[in-house]
């Protein structure tokens, strides 16, 4: 595998749980992050280990001045409202997460508790915020731009399928970003001239017959990012290549499991960056106070293996605008 920037991960695959029934004299010491993993610890822990790394250079210190309680969504939204309404109960000093469902959950458990989103598709239009550079609330964090880069992705993903023609666009509509991620892609595809079909989601359950039904009638697969399909990524991918599906995402670490290609901001990035967010949130600073944040890097993911078992060959001039290719 060539990788041009560090990928990292948490020893072991998952993050350490601190028990936040501590004595009260510890508790007073300490500040309690409460951590919503949107999906599963060892699907997020290439996230988790560059946002608790920062912590440490700021220099809080887990077990020294911070417990961090982990909580795993795995994609469900009635989980993310379970732990939402855990950690306002336990009246943590912060809540992180990402993407807009578990976000959602987490502004309808509390209006007091700072809200830090590490990464959301688009936080304007999902509700998220009143506004970018003024958010208002107790809500704030860092965009992906995923719903504005849907058509940059369907051009990369003509510039090495040419022959796509019908497109098979997943989103778990559960989620209000992948639906509007959705939308973009199908304004992408009239643009483009791509047929398209929708395979709406809502459980992992519905994921495979929904694909298996669609067999024969699409060239390629897009899979909008969220929490669900993030938990399901290997799942997918194995279901699109029996169907022989090229899949196209917005992080590289779909790609990882297997997926055929991807486009977007880099994740570990934005969950370092949103330590940051946190940092200023545990020293007083009202998120409405601190604006959302943009992307500044992004990559483009290249899977070899699985363009070979499909059949595909990269063009070499592609191959060399890759941030990553996976061999």
């Amino acid at each position: 595998m060539m990788r041009r920037r560090e990928f990292i991960t948490l020893l072991g695959g998952a993050a350490l749980v601190w028990p936040i029934k501590s004595s009260a004299q510890e508790r007073g010491k300490m500040r309690v992050i409460g951590y919503m993993g949107s999906t599963t610890p060892s699907a997020q822990s290439p996230w988790t280990a560059p946002f608790l790394r920062r912590l440490r250079e700021h220099g809080w210190i887990e077990r020294h001045n911070l417990l961090i309680e982990y909580r795993w969504g795995e994609g469900r939204n009635d989980r993310f409202a379970e732990i939402a309404a855990e950690f306002a109960r336990l009246n943590v000093d912060v809540i992180v997460t990402y993407s807009a469902a578990p976000v959602l959950a987490a502004k309808q458990a509390t209006s007091a508790i700072p809200i830090i989103f590490a990464a959301a598709p688009d936080p304007l239009g999902s509700g998220l915020v009143a506004s970018l550079a003024h958010p208002g609330g107790n809500v704030t964090g860092l965009s992906t731009q995923s719903t504005d880069l849907a058509g940059k992705r369907l051009e990369f993903l003509r510039e090495i399928v040419p022959a796509v023609r019908r497109l098979v666009i997943m989103a778990n509509i559960g989620n209000p970003g992948a639906v509007q991620e959705m939308s973009e892609v199908q304004a992408a595809c009239r643009v483009l001239h791509i047929e398209f079909v929708n395979l709406e989601i809502r459980r992992a359950e519905e994921i495979e017959p929904v694909l298996k039904a669609l067999e024969r009638e699409a060239d390629a697969l897009y899979v909008c990012a969220e929490p669900l399909v993030n938990a399901n990524r290997t799942r997918i991918n194995s279901l699109a290549l029996g169907l022989r599906l090229p899949a196209i995402y917005a992080f590289r670490e779909y790609v990882e499991a297997g997926g055929l290609m991807s486009y977007g901001a880099n994740a570990p990035d934005l969950f370092r960056r949103a330590a940051d967010i946190v940092d200023k949130v545990l020293r007083g600073t009202k998120p409405s106070d601190i604006p959302v944040e943009q992307p500044t890097k992004f990559d483009l993911v290249i899977n070899l293996k699985t363009a070979k078992t499909l059949g595909l060959t990269i063009p070499e001039f592609f191959l060399l605008r890759a941030d990553e290719v996976i061999e």
